[in-house]
Parts: structure tokens; sequence; C-alpha cells
């Protein structure tokens, strides 16, 4: 064969097994001894989430990229919802901004999270 790696495959295999079974002895280490103890905190989450300058992305459609720009950058800047930042920025309804903001119509147009 090109480039004899025929003669080569019975050591190639032992050391791509080897590796593998390496690899999966860090992987379970990794889950029992870090993984395993981590729990979600979703206030926190869903704080992160609803500052995330990139909720902006779902209103350029309505308002235009230079004021989705505006409310991001100042929703990062003063750490603050991107909906209160556009609440404020805008004429759109509070009601209407949080279906805009839905962080589940970025993903699926069905979903709500």
């Amino acid at each position: 064969g090109n480039f004899q790696l025929n003669v080569m495959l019975p050591m190639i295999t032992n050391n791509l097994l080897n590796s593998i079974t390496i690899l999966a002895g860090a992987v379970r280490a990794l889950d029992e001894k870090a993984v395993a103890g981590y729990t979600v905190n979703n206030k926190n989450l869903e704080k992160a989430l609803h500052r995330n300058p990139i909720l902006v992305t779902s209103l350029n459609s309505v308002i235009g990229y230079e004021k989705g720009y505006a409310i991001a950058k100042q929703a990062y800047a003063q750490g603050k919802p991107v909906l209160d930042v556009a609440e404020e920025m805008t004429d759109i309804s509070r009601a209407e901004l949080e279906t805009l903001l839905d962080p589940g119509m970025l993903t699926d147009n069905k979903k709500k999270v």
C-alpha cells in the first residue's frame, strides 16, 4: 500500500485503543470528581441570560441595527437587563418586548423559555 501503512496498522490500532482507554478513564474521573458536584443556580442563570446583549438580535428587524446596537451597548455598560433598557429606549410596549426578547425565540420559534 501507499506509505507502507499496512505494515504499521497493528501498532497504530493498539496505540489508538490505548489512547481511547486512557481518555475514557479521564472522562470518568472528571465526572466523578468534578461534574457530579455541580448544581445549576437557576436564579443566576436567568439573570445572566436576560443581561446577554445577544438578545437584541431579535429586535434588529423591528428597530434596526443601530438602535439595537445602542441598546446592547447601554445594557452591557450598565449591567441592566436588555428588556429594561429596550423599554427605556424604544416606544415598544413591555409585553411586546417580552415576546420579542424571549431567548427561546432565538433558538426555536415555537419554544418559550
